[in-house]
């Protein structure tokens, strides 16, 4: 259990609120320095330097853990400390680069331009933040929105149609709002800004190691547990807002919750399963089915009922239900710790 200083609790609401509100002005320029950018190349230097020294299925396996260790102990210990100094020396300080370094670990408006920047590319519709064309790949019909569409998901996407781009984009949309939304401001409301950065890095290491081919299947395995470990409380509380978002929305939150009771368990993630079910339910499609993971084919099970086809209007509802998910979830973690400090006061 983490502890948590008085001093955090009284600025957990501020650090909630104004991380949220600047990850939704500004979302991910690459002109702005990114903790888990740097995250991702400590991991890329450690790997190469940790694989020198495995030569065994076991010997990889603790090369994976020794990786898992060194890498979120880095990242708690020098995101604690710097704000430890930060508060050492002012408040203000302290809040700036604790907002700051919440802020990094959320998704909102780059998975939001992200999936646009697809749908844009494939149908050339007018996009509704014209900065999304900037530095992105040329031209546009079926080739770049797959080209785009590889810059946010794992799978194989030179060969797919124009449903399975809507089918990826719609997938990756509901996972990563709990993956890069959710799941961030959970453990930003449970330990500050140095648990979620944690949590970033433990999701970068699964990203990066925790692929099941035959350079990590042994490597990658610890990270990808505590993945799924970490995930858990978030991805299941995602669903939960995706319902009551679907319902604001008056999109099918009934069938949204029994695609979840129905096929949450279905996705070979322990996690993902429970917003995409969620989406699934409440937007009537059909999820899951085969990919292509380095030429290679995957089948997954099918998540929820084909009662409508993939279109551009799946992806835009899709973004909707993110958006009001994470503010709806902002609502939440902020009452709770408005409620606690007020029960705290003395």
């Amino acid at each position: 259990m983490v502890v948590l200083d008085k001093f955090l609790l009284h600025s957990a609401l501020l650090i909630i609120i104004f991380a949220y509100i600047l990850d939704l002005l500004l979302g991910d320029p690459k002109w702005l320095p990114h903790p888990v950018r740097l995250i991702g190349r400590y991991i890329t230097f450690l790997e190469d330097k940790i694989k020198r020294f495995t030569k065994t299925p076991l010997s990889e396996k603790s090369g994976g853990i020794f990786l898992f260790i060194i890498v979120v102990g880095s990242v708690y210990g020098l995101t604690g400390g710097f704000l430890y100094i930060a508060h050492l020396t002012s408040y203000i300080l302290y809040l700036l680069l604790a907002v700051f370094l919440a802020y990094t670990t959320l998704s909102i408006k780059s998975l939001h331009q992200e999936a646009y920047s697809v749908i844009h590319a494939l149908k050339k519709i007018t996009p509704l933040h014209p900065p999304l064309l900037k530095g992105g790949t040329g031209g546009l019909g079926i080739d770049a929105a797959r080209k785009r569409l590889s810059n946010i998901v794992g799978r194989d996407t030179q060969n797919l149609s124009e449903e399975e781009i809507y089918r990826a984009v719609v997938e990756t949309v509901a996972e990563n709002t709990s993956d890069g939304i959710i799941a961030p401001l959970f453990y930003l409301a449970v330990g500050g800004p140095a648990l979620a950065l944690v949590y970033k890095a433990v999701n970068t290491l699964d990203s990066m190691v925790g692929y099941k081919n035959e350079r990590h299947k042994n490597f990658g395995w610890f990270s990808a547990r505590m993945d799924d470990i970490a995930n858990f409380i978030p991805a299941r509380l995602t669903s939960i807002l995706i319902v009551a978002a679907s319902f604001i929305l008056r999109f099918n939150w009934k069938d949204s919750l029994k695609i979840i009771w129905r096929n949450a368990r279905n996705h070979p993630s322990p996690n993902a399963g429970y917003p995409e079910s969620a989406v699934a339910g409440a937007l009537g499609i059909q999820l899951g089915g085969t990919n292509y993971y380095f030429g290679a084919p995957h089948k997954r099970p099918l998540i929820g009922d084909k009662n409508n086809e993939f279109t551009i209007k799946s992806v835009k509802d899709t973004v909707k239900i993110m958006h009001l998910t994470a503010f709806l979830d902002v609502i939440l973690l902020s009452g709770f710790w408005l409620i606690f400090d007020l029960c705290t006061q003395k």
